[in-house]
C-alpha cells in the first residue's frame, strides 16, 4: 500500500469512527462488561441501571465516572466520550440525575481522564458511602 492510500484509508476510518452515535460507541466499548442493558456482571462489573447518576449527588462523583479506567482509557476522543457518559446517565438512570445537571463537556473530560482512577474500589466505596450517607440524611 502507498503512503497516500494509507493515508486516505486512516482518514476514512477516522471519519467512519467519528460517525457513531453514544450508543453504538457504548455498544462497542463498554457493553461487553456493562451489558447492553446495562445490567453489569454482579459480583464484578457494577450495574449502571438505576444507580449510575447517584454518582453525580456527591463531591467527586461527577469526577470518579470520567476517570474509572474504562472509562478514561476508551478508545474513543473526548467530545464522543462525553457523548457516552451523558448517554448513559439518559439511558440507565434518567431518574437519578439532579436537578441541574450540566452535561459533561469535551473539554472537561478531556481534562479528567488524564488522570485515571488507580485505586477504584477504594474511591467507589468512598463515595458509595457519601450517596448513603446523603439519602439517609434526607
Amino acid at each position: 500500500m502507498t503512503r497516500a492510500a494509507l493515508a486516505a484509508a486512516v482518514v476514512l476510518a477516522a471519519g467512519v469512527a467519528a460517525a457513531y452515535t453514544p450508543d453504538v460507541d457504548y455498544a462497542l466499548e463498554c457493553q461487553g462488561c456493562h451489558r447492553a442493558d446495562g445490567a453489569g456482571t454482579p459480583g464484578t462489573i457494577p450495574t449502571l441501571r438505576g444507580a449510575v447518576a447517584r454518582f453525580l449527588t456527591v463531591d467527586g462523583g461527577r469526577e470518579y465516572l470520567a476517570r474509572v479506567p474504562g472509562v478514561a482509557q476508551a478508545p474513543l476522543d473526548d467530545v464522543a466520550l462525553a457523548a457516552v457518559l451523558n448517554w448513559m446517565l439518559a439511558r440507565f438512570d434518567p431518574a437519578g440525575v439532579p436537578a441541574g445537571f450540566a452535561p459533561y463537556t469535551a473539554a472537561e473530560v478531556g481534562r479528567l481522564r488524564t488522570r485515571p482512577l488507580v485505586d477504584v474500589a477504594t474511591e467507589r466505596t468512598r463515595l458509595l458511602h457519601a450517596v448513603a450517607r446523603d439519602a439517609t440524611a434526607r
